[in-house]
């Protein structure tokens, strides 16, 4: 197992940041415009105590993905703290953030080549993101080396914007501050006075953490003890550019300026400090990172709904894989999704902004609440890090009130995203109960024989899944089942019962286990269950675990545990995908 995992090469600090950072970095090139539309002088204020924020939320991830290091994020949070129900929404809303990521990020990367080449920005943007669905499909991912030197290179070109914001105040250029401060009444008595546009504000600037749950959902690629390097470097990035880019644009543009380049901001701004070859650098800057936020979105989406489909959560089809190691039907499906919800909003940032801002708020919203949930539900679960409470709270409390600040700002927004989380959620449910539905079918045409035979001919594999459970202790047996009948579709089920050095008890153990089963069954409760009975005289481990999925052929994610705790002498991650159930 160990020499397995050493033949890996896993991502270091410095390429898993810039992967990461891509993404929430990419947020510097319209968060600061959609800021100061609300909060107009205090947008920079507004973005420092977003900053805030996410140190609270670096707390709330490192605790359950370090105690639980699995691609996947709130949905493998949830799947592992709760039930599968609650995991499938948390996996829903974060499939609409990767929608809203890519069509966000792809319109705003026109949008800006927009302002020094005229394109029609809608066809094109189409066009852009159809060009990533046919890379991806083709087999070609996003490469760690090339999304470091796009990093790399954006950091450069925010430290010289910066750095031209501070030589313009030298040089005594025109400062618009006091003018923006006289401009900002105005935008306040529009929102119905100065805390109300703060609110707004705070929750559509909320925009600008958005990436930083991104590691998460490839931990498992990097290497050992990166995953809490990466959240501290986008903390800093996050602190450092956000507030002062916002500062240098209200310096250097007057508001209605400000308001007319919203969606192409900072290129104008680099014009008015650097230029036109800097508005030009400026323009080709933002179309990379952006570029590369549309390409993580895909990759991201195939991901975490190919994992949804073999939980069962999606129909199999959606998952079918073809020469290249892809999944084409999922990267279609994202296609045309992305395509539909631009041509809806009419490309309209804040339309766009809105629906996006709503999805990952509510996916970081409920991350928080898993982290909270797991407290209640895995208390012995093993971990290297303990969150205040009081940051989880706080952290749970912002994302939540923004999620409610963007619906109150324009509900039309919130139309938008239950367009597609509605039916998004119907087919993922309508998968969860495939097999109570094929029951009832069965049950149905029992007299109509030709839709019986073809019933069973073609579905009949719905309920031939294998789930295998690892347990010790026998008073937790009614309620693994009770899991897995509420949870899970297939009707295969081996409980494994292992020898934790002392064999004579662990016998007698499994022995009772023999004598209970046929109980439970005749009880009528699991009579729908194929159970077998499974000893192993070895202690349970990382050993057994890869020995038992290997002879009995079960993927690891149906692989069901309890909590691992600190007197195991291995961690979560050395079992692969388990799944923690009790």
């Amino acid at each position: 197992m160990a020499a397995t995992n050493k033949s890996i090469k896993k991502l270091n600090q410095f390429f898993a940041t810039a992967i990461c950072g891509n993404d929430i970095l990419s947020s510097t090139f319209y968060v600061s415009g959609i800021s100061i539309l609300y909060v107009g002088i205090y947008a920079p204020f507004i973005l420092a105590v977003i900053v805030l924020v996410l140190f609270f939320y670096k707390s709330v991830y490192t605790e359950v993905v370090e105690a639980l290091p699995v691609n996947g994020g709130a949905y493998n949070c949830l799947l592992n703290a709760s039930s599968k129900t609650i995991a499938a929404f948390a996996g829903t809303m974060t499939i609409l953030s990767y929608i809203a990521t890519a069509v966000l990020s792809a319109n705003t990367a026109i949008e800006y080549s927009n302002s020094v080449i005229p394109l029609p920005v809608i066809p094109v943007t189409i066009v852009l993101m159809l060009l990533f669905a046919i890379l991806v499909i083709s087999g070609i991912k996003d490469s760690a080396r090339v999304a470091f030197g796009i990093f790399a290179a954006h950091i450069l070109v925010l430290t010289v914007f910066l750095i031209f914001g501070l030589l313009y105040v030298l040089h005594g250029g025109h400062s618009y501050l006091i003018s923006n401060l006289a401009a900002t009444k105005g935008v306040a008595l529009k929102s119905g006075g100065l805390l109300t546009a703060l609110f707004f504000g705070f929750s559509a600037s909320l925009l600008g953490v958005s990436g930083f749950e991104s590691s998460a959902n490839f931990v498992e690629e990097q290497d050992q003890g990166v995953f809490r390097k990466t959240l501290r470097n986008m903390l800093i990035g996050v602190a450092i550019f956000n507030p002062l880019v916002a500062l240098v644009v209200l310096n250097v543009m007057p508001y209605p300026a400000i308001v007319h380049a919203a969606d192409f901001l900072l290129s104008d701004a680099g014009k008015i400090m650097g230029g036109t070859i800097f508005e030009y650098i400026v323009v080709i800057d933002a179309f990379l990172v952006l570029a590369g936020a549309v390409l993580t979105g895909y990759v991201g989406v195939s991901g975490l709904i190919f994992r949804m489909t073999t939980d069962g959560c999606f129909p199999n089809a959606l998952g079918k894989l073809n020469k290249k190691g892809t999944a084409p039907y999922i990267v279609i499906a994202f296609f045309l999704l992305c395509s539909s919800i631009l041509l809806i909003t009419k490309g309209n940032l804040l339309s766009l902004a809105g629906v996006y801002t709503i999805a990952f708020l509510s996916v970081m919203s409920l991350f928080a609440f898993g982290n909270l949930l797991m407290r209640e539900t895995r208390p012995t679960l093993k971990r290297t890090y303990h969150a205040p409470f009081i940051f989880v709270l706080l952290a749970f409390i912002a994302t939540a009130s923004g999620v409610i600040g963007n619906i109150r700002l324009d509900p039309t927004n919130f139309d938008y995203f239950l367009y597609y989380f509605i039916p998004t959620l119907g087919i993922v449910f309508f998968s969860l109960k495939l097999d109570d539905i094929y029951i009832s079918l069965l049950h149905i045409s029992r007299k109509a024989s030709f839709i019986h035979t073809w019933l069973q001919k073609h579905f009949d594999d719905i309920i031939a899944g294998k789930y295998i459970v690892f347990i010790h202790h026998i008073d937790r047996l009614y309620d693994v089942l009770e899991y897995i009948n509420r949870n899970e579709i297939g009707r295969d089920i081996y409980i494994v019962h292992c020898n934790n050095n002392d064999k004579k008890y662990y016998q007698e153990s499994f022995k009772n286990f023999k004598e209970t089963l046929p109980h439970l069954q005749k009880a009528g409760v699991f009579d729908h269950f194929n159970l077998h009975l499974v000893y192993r005289d070895e202690p349970f481990g990382p050993d057994v675990v890869n020995k038992v999925s290997k002879e009995l052929r079960v993927r690891k994610n149906r692989i069901l545990i309890g909590s691992i705790h600190k007197t195991h002498p291995f961690d979560y991650e050395n079992l692969g995908s388990v799944r923690i159930i009790f």
